[in-house]
């Protein structure tokens, strides 16, 4: 299903289907996202039918080109794994994808949103700025594997 006014530039942006996992985790290594624990096929599948996330991709010529993943707990908005493929960066995706997301999010009762950005990408860093979002430095994210 392609999202409605989201087709341009031959790309458009739909809803990440449960057979998509495995290629959007090769778009992630193309994009060179940090790798992660969550990182599979079943991750994802488990995400991509979750009534709480949003995840989203860009396709083009059939191959997956971008992609974000957006949550929402009844408390905040959340954004993951942004990411576009280097020979398809500067045409507008990411903003897009975050525009869609930040959408469904307002819809689904959000006030603010998190997005997770990997410190040691400074496009990535830059993009967010651009885009509006502010360093919090206030906060350190803290993890633990299961």
């Amino acid at each position: 299903m392609k999202i409605s006014g989201l087709i341009t530039a031959g790309w458009s942006i739909r809803e990440c289907c449960f057979e998509d996992a495995a290629a959007l985790l090769a778009l992630w290594r193309q994009a060179d996202a940090a790798p992660s624990k969550t990182d599979t096929v079943v991750a994802i599948q488990r995400a991509v039918t979750h009534p709480a996330a949003f995840v989203l991709v860009a396709e083009a010529g059939g191959q997956l080109v971008g992609s974000i993943i957006g949550t929402f707990d009844g408390w905040r908005g959340n954004i993951y794994r942004l990411a576009v493929r280097p020979d398809h960066r500067r045409q507008g995706i990411a903003r897009a994808l975050v525009a869609e997301v930040e959408e469904r999010l307002r819809r689904a009762g959000a006030k603010r949103i998190t997005a997770l950005v990997e410190r040691e990408h400074p496009d990535a860093v830059a993009f967010w700025e651009a885009a509006g979002y502010e360093l919090d430095p206030r906060i350190v994210r803290y993890i633990r594997d299961l």
